[in-house]
């Protein structure tokens, strides 16, 4: 496993400058500087000559597609299709040189029967963070004070307290402080608001170091307000009201204080209640020099000095507000080097495209690209060309050195190309895994590269994997389904998916990095990453963090309102509008548009509590010093059972139904649709089969339900709802269509349950779709219509798609072990060619109730197994793979195969 005790501390990836992390046009990426949240880009836009550019936007389809990629980005390519399919095409690819430079090749083919002219543009721009993640660059100002005086952000408070609690003062979305609002001509980038100072008692306070005397001092506010009002300055023991005038922009409202002795000095800002504010910062000074405090907007200056490159085919890029100089070479001698000032290409690249006069090409100044234009590329019929580059960043001298002495040889380029390219050998798969080679080829280059620059959170720019570019986010769920994706590619990779979303035990602010849908798919990541490859530093290091995680989503620290309600049912409607990450889930839907989030629970935010106990309970067996956690799960596990039991299961439907409350929050019964119908008919009505709580007559009936071809079962997938449900409609966003997240729940479930044919039924039939469409389109879709099975959505998605991966490697990778979700692993081996296995897990299911292990061997021969604490039986199935189907399971119990 991954050297935990390198994990980074701030939610950052161990991943290269280098990488794929671009928000605009596909290509490579550099980070240029973190701190500000800066990023270099440099992409590659093929066209025909004098006809058109093709720009790689990465916010909508554009033509181009991940194609392959290495975990840790020293080799990553994508194709760029110019006439579809493969007629002609571009294969671009970034391969590691060393830390400072990356090598840049371009195959161009012409499968057609005509000759092509061709053009290839390297378009490189400086970009900086914006507001939101697409929206406008974000402007911080700069305060100017006089000698001596020292600006305290707002955001550096020692506490922050409203006068009425707010369920998210310990779930602070997006890891923002308490308060924290981003916006335009900040001095730190961010400011206090979030109706801070609507109430009176609304609280914010300082520790400051004064390190000279003031003899006639001024406290001084930088702020706006949305009308007049009061502010309460305690400095001391001395108390003073500051009047604060109305402004739609930041003002400056001074306190005169009179001396203030030097030293330690604690601040308080306390709201009267006279409406929200917005608080930048403050400065304590003299009288005299108030006048000279000036706050000036710091403009970026992303446009670059054109330097000439040592050497015939170079140039360098010299950015003032970029600590590096970029330095590019190329090989093609019919090159034009232009200018477009604009923000971007999309539009303006194509407009301009028969402007053949002008080498700078005035746009509307907000943006900058350096062009590196080559053209004409003549190709004949049938045939490639391959061209060669290099892109490098460092000082000036080192740049030029670069530039200065790599030779663009085409067999030392290709050895490199090689090299790198090697590195993305996977690991080694049955023969009958062939058939989805391709698909998951696209499949991983597009879960890696799905990988961005900056994204922000804890006052922090980061490296961030996320599901989409479109979502330029963090996204607590669907990361959580990247992690387990990486899980089967690179651990490093999947711990820090992990760790990105942890804080530190005891973090009043955050219990952990959210954004989105609270699923808690972290859990069930770091069960996989465990059982994959024991390691007491990584337990030891994420239990207490994801017990942390656990006990908010419980109720049970930091504010946590999720149960409220006297049924002991959760709900996390506070939070956000999405319990299981189905958007338009009928009663999810059903109860925002009536406003009863705050009375009715939905089934699956009690079933995740349930399970994620669980795994924690095994979780905590690791270690003395937490068995006394172990009591307390067992006990909220047995509250929630009953709860789940009592109160919303519906015998006549055969579902488990949201549950509606009287206003004093005691159960008044199910929710159901103006038909009468249950409104829960689906798979938010199973979920008490994932958290492993139905007795084996009302779990048979629940399967039934899943593979009725007239209920769930389609022929691509399990729908999200019940096809004969009075509700179902097909063309929903998850009404109507089949997602990959909560059919990988349900396929571990099967595990658990003693189904293997069931899960194989589940993750085959994702693997064929998944293989027929990619194949066609090239595209890693979100979700398929039921009625056609084509995708739909996002085109390039990794999150909520990513098991995939972890289907193929169940079934077909060598030396992988499934099990479900009650199997915590506490030793397992194979022999050096995999004709043996072993294990000790335990095991917190019925030991009544039988439950499947894959495990996948030496393709060929016969196995035998036997079992200490279990009886084991055994089945032959695809390549090597055997199926262990275990009974009478003790909660500690070991297994071994061997070839017989």
């Amino acid at each position: 496993m991954s050297d935990i005790d390198n994990l980074p501390a701030d939610h950052d990836l161990r991943l290269p400058a280098w990488g794929p992390y671009t928000k605009q046009y596909m290509g490579i990426s550099h980070i240029s500087d973190q701190a500000r949240g800066l990023r270099f880009d440099l992409s590659l836009m093929p066209g025909f000559y004098r006809r058109k550019i093709d720009i790689p936007s990465v916010l909508w389809e554009s033509g181009y597609h991940p194609w392959e990629a290495a975990p840790d980005f020293s080799y990553f390519s994508h194709r760029h299709e110019l006439e579809w399919k493969d007629r002609v095409y571009a294969d671009i690819s970034f391969s590691r040189i060393d830390d400072q430079s990356r090598l840049v090749r371009v195959a161009l083919a012409n499968q057609t029967e005509q000759p092509q002219n061709l053009v290839l543009h390297w378009m490189a721009s400086l970009q900086p963070p914006r507001l939101p993640g697409h929206g406008d660059v974000h402007v911080h100002a700069e305060a100017k004070l006089p000698e001596g005086a020292v600006w305290v952000d707002a955001l550096d408070y020692s506490e922050l307290t409203f006068a009425h609690p707010r369920p998210s003062d310990g779930l602070v979305y997006d890891g923002f402080a308490r308060g924290e609002v981003r916006g335009q001509h900040c001095t730190g980038g961010s400011a206090i608001g979030c109706q801070f100072g609507a109430d009176d008692g609304d609280l914010l306070r300082y520790e400051v170091s004064l390190t000279a005397p003031l003899k006639d001092g001024v406290f001084l506010l930088r702020y706006q307000a949305k009308q007049r009002g009061t502010l309460e300055i305690e400095i001391g023991r001395e108390r003073h009201p500051l009047v604060l005038e109305p402004s739609s922009a930041f003002i400056v409202a001074p306190l005169h204080l009179g001396t203030l002795p030097a030293g330690e000095v604690t601040i308080r800002l306390q709201a009267a209640g006279s409406g929200p504010l917005i608080i930048d910062g403050f400065t304590l000074i003299e009288r005299s020099v108030c006048s000279d405090v000036v706050f000036v907007d710091r403009h970026w200056q992303i446009e670059p000095e054109l330097l000439e490159g040592p050497v015939l085919d170079s140039l360098i890029l010299r950015y003032p507000d970029s600590p590096y100089h970029y330095g590019l070479l190329w090989t093609y001698p019919d090159v034009e080097i232009r200018q477009y000032r604009n923000d971007e290409l999309d539009r303006y690249a194509r407009h301009t495209v028969h402007n053949h006069v002008d080498e700078i090409l005035q746009g509307n100044g907000k943006g900058h690209f350096t062009n590196v234009f080559m053209r004409p590329i003549h190709l004949l019929p049938a045939s490639s060309m391959v061209l060669h580059g290099i892109v490098c960043s460092g000082t000036y001298e080192d740049v030029h050195a670069m530039l200065a002495t790599f030779t663009l040889d085409a067999e030392k380029c290709e050895s490199i190309y090689l090299t790198e390219r090697a590195k993305l050998k996977p690991a080694p798969v049955y023969p009958s895994g062939d058939t989805y080679a391709f698909s998951q080829q696209l499949m991983r280059a597009t879960l890696l590269t799905n990988t961005v620059f900056p994204v922000y959170t804890k006052r922090k720019y980061i490296r961030h994997s996320t599901p989409g570019r479109w979502w330029d986010s963090l996204y607590t769920w669907d990361s959580g389904f990247i992690g387990l994706g990486f899980s089967d590619l690179d651990a490093q990779r999947a711990i820090d998916c992990l760790q990105a979303y942890m804080t530190e035990p005891g973090d009043s602010q955050a219990a952990f990095i959210h954004h989105g849908s609270p699923v808690p798919v972290q859990l069930y990541l770091f069960q996989e990453l465990w059982n994959h490859g024991q390691s007491l530093a990584f337990v030891n290091h994420f239990y207490p963090r994801l017990r942390q995680y656990y006990l908010f989503l419980a109720g049970r620290t930091g504010g946590s309102t999720t149960n409220t309600l006297q049924s002991g049912l959760l709900r996390t409607w506070d939070y956000f509008y999405n319990s299981g990450g189905w958007d338009d889930y009928p009663p999810q839907k059903y109860v925002h548009e009536q406003a009863l989030a705050s009375t009715v629970a939905p089934v699956i935010t009690t079933s995740q509590a349930i399970r994620i106990a669980k795994i924690l309970q095994l979780a905590a067996g690791m270690s003395e010093a937490w068995q006394a956690d172990i009591t307390e799960y067992e006990e909220h596990i047995r509250l929630w059972t009953e709860a789940l039991e009592q109160h919303a299961w519906d015998e006549e439907a055969g579902y488990y139904g949201y549950v509606i409350h009287h206003e004093d929050g005691t159960p008044a019964g199910l929710l159901r649709h103006a038909s009468g119908a249950n409104y829960n008919m689906g798979m938010d009505g199973l979920y008490p089969l994932v958290a492993g709580i139905c007795d084996r007559a009302r779990a048979e009936r629940l399967v039934a339900a899943l593979f009725d071809e007239d209920r769930f079962w389609t022929p691509i997938g399990l729908s999200t709802v019940d096809q004969s449900a009075p509700y179902y409609r097909a063309d929903g966003y998850w009404n109507g269509a089949v997602w990959m997240p909560h059919q990988w729940f349900f396929w571990k479930t099967m595990l658990d349950l003693g189904y293997p044919d069931l899960a194989s039924r589940i993750a085959h039939t994702a693997l064929e779709l998944w293989k027929r469409e990619t194949e066609d389109t090239y595209n890693c879709y979100e979700h398929f219509i039921v009625q056609t099975g084509r995708g739909a959505g996002w085109h390039q998605f990794g999150g909520l798609s990513a098991p995939v991966i972890n289907w193929f490697a169940s079934y077909y990778q060598l030396g992988k072990v499934t099990a479900g979700f009650n199997v915590w692993m506490l030793q397992q081996h194979f022999n050096e060619d995999y004709t043996a296995y072993r294990a000790a897990f335990r095991y917190v299911g019925e030991r009544d109730q039988p439950f499947c292990i894959l495990v996948n061997l030496t393709e060929g021969g016969q196995f035998a197994a036997e079992g200490t604490g279990c009886t084991v039986q055994i089945a032959a199935r695809i390549g090597g793979g055997v199926e262990i189907i275990i009974t009478d399971c003790l909660p500690q119990a070991e297994i071994r195969i061997r070839a017989c």
